[in-house]
């Protein structure tokens, strides 16, 4: 390892958490400079990537921007679609198949007029749900419109939107990109043995086709086995089986019916007697998958009833099954090594927060890259702070959703109730909320990962018991009933105006967005 100025990175690993890193590291670092730090990525090419149907946030809209991707090149490649938020579907009673919704726009910020308290107090309308009530996005994804039109320039729209994707085409797409314009150099080679100093830093790791590549700083990019943070350097993973269940998946790739088939805007997650089944619309094809307990269901169990879900022609498609491991390394930066992706942590996908995770490593690793051993201590401490407290919040919004869900049908959705598997922070915002309207200053902290926004979405959406006194109480009643009118203008306008979202795809293979 360098004693002066570090001047190279080398990342292990490809795939989606490999490549996001590589472009943002490299973009950030001015890779294409052959006088600043070089990024290498070491991918095995005896690792078939596989692509299912995965969800991304907002902030991929940035990332993609930033690093200089083409938003219509991207979506032809990577058979995107958008995303405007998650379709819940049964988690409020199993017999009725309820529905609510987390969004990603809400016509009025609730950091700056806060309109849930007086949906809360029935001054929308007790008919409308909290969504329709502050967002025009749920009856615009219920009609399947995109959240923009062909006219629209480049990652603008009406509507927050993030993206639906394959993976395995996105991380050919980002290779490709990263290689050609970033600057970055990719050995496809198989890792043999990761070598330490005198200090126990990693110093090189052997390759089968390379021999020995060295590196200032390397980012640990090989999935759940972890070979360069938890193997080589020992750091050791914390499990939360007992506050999330949900260990198994598993994964079908479903053809539409036809070539004009609609496609859903959201993600639809449906609940299951021991977890829920995705389902995410691509161009060509669904991304369906059952996410279970297998302390709760056996395999055979979950596909059928994933198979049930997908309905006829479900027997002549193939699955495929997952094993994952639920929890976090109790560090994820040490000496010069960085986990990012499933080598640091994995929960289950409920609310799609990997890659957003993903992108939010690769750029604090940027903005912190340490020039020299001098500053990795600060480098490593700021991370590592940073990033138990983005799980532990991960956790908690994800746990949320159980919690408050009033199944009782079954002893996983009766388990996941019991405190002693609900984190106490948990406990004490719920406890809370109980009697104040969620707030802004809940969600003070800069590494925040999901908003104010999220978390009303799901409470409301469930139907989270809360006593807010009496509606003379509140001061703004009358522009928050404008409020709730303008919601609806704005509902009324942007149905009218939106193309569905077949269409826009359809118009984007032909035309292509305007660039900026």
């Amino acid at each position: 390892m360098s004693t002066n100025r570090f001047n190279s990175i080398v990342i292990v690993g490809g795939g989606t958490a490999g490549w996001v890193s590589a472009c943002i590291l490299a973009k950030h670092l001015e890779s294409k400079n052959p006088k600043s730090v070089q990024v290498t990525v070491i991918e095995s090419p005896d690792i078939p990537t596989v692509g299912v149907g995965e969800g991304t946030w907002p902030t991929m809209r940035r990332t993609l921007e930033s690093i200089g991707v083409d938003e219509t090149a991207f979506i032809k490649q990577c058979q995107a679609t958008f995303k405007q938020g998650t379709r819940f579907i049964g988690w409020n009673n199993s017999q009725e198949r309820q529905t609510y919704y987390n969004l990603f726009s809400s016509i009025y910020d609730p950091g700056e007029f806060n309109l849930a308290p007086y949906w809360s107090l029935g001054l929308a309308g007790e008919a409308r749900s909290y969504a329709e009530s502050v967002s025009a996005q749920g009856i615009a994804c219920d009609q399947f419109l995109a959240p923009k039109k062909i006219t629209s320039k480049s990652y603008e729209a009406l509507q927050s939107y993030a993206y639906h994707l394959d993976a395995g085409l996105f991380a050919d797409f980002l290779k490709n990109h990263a290689t050609t314009h970033l600057g970055v150099t990719h050995l496809p080679a198989n890792v043999q043995d990761v070598l330490l100093d005198e200090q126990g830093s990693i110093e090189a790791v052997s390759t089968d086709e390379y021999g020995e590549v060295s590196g200032d700083l390397f980012i640990d990019c090989t999935g759940f086995r972890s070979l360069l943070l938890g193997d080589a350097l020992g750091v050791g993973f914390k499990e939360l089986n007992d506050t999330l269940f949900n260990d198994r998946a598993i994964a079908m790739q479903v053809p539409y019916p036809d070539a004009d088939s609609e496609i859903e805007c959201v993600t639809l997650s449906t609940a299951q007697p021991a977890g829920w089944i995705w389902d995410i619309g691509l161009q060509n094809r669904r991304g369906v998958g059952h996410v279970y307990s297998s302390r709760y269901m056996d395999d055979d169990t979950a596909e059928g009833l994933l198979r049930d879900y997908v309905g006829d022609g479900s027997k002549e498609l193939s699955t495929r099954n997952i094993k994952m491991k639920v929890g976090c390394r109790k560090q994820f930066w040490r000496k010069n090594c960085v986990a990012i992706g499933l080598s640091a942590a994995f929960m289950e996908p409920l609310e799609a927060s990997a890659i957003f995770l993903v992108e939010a490593a690769a750029n604090m690793v940027a903005d912190l890259f340490p020039r020299n051993n001098d500053a990795m201590h600060h480098a490593q401490e700021k991370f590592n702070k940073s990033f138990e407290f983005r799980w532990d919040r991960t956790v908690d919004f994800i746990k949320l959703h159980y919690v408050l869900s009033p199944r009782s049908d079954s002893e996983f959705w009766r388990d996941n109730k019991h405190s002693a598997s609900i984190p106490a922070s948990l406990q004490k915002s719920l406890k809370a909320w109980a009697n104040h309207p969620v707030s802004k200053y809940d969600f003070s902290d800069i590494n925040e990962p999901f908003p104010h926004e999220s978390y009303q979405y799901i409470l409301h959406g469930m139907g989270f018991a809360q006593n807010l006194g009496n509606i003379d109480s509140y001061p703004n009643v009358m522009q928050a009933k404008k409020c709730f009118e303008n919601v609806q203008k704005a509902t009324q306008f942007l149905c009218d105006e939106l193309p569905t979202h077949r269409d826009l795809i359809n118009r984007v293979h032909q035309y292509g967005f305007q660039n900026l």
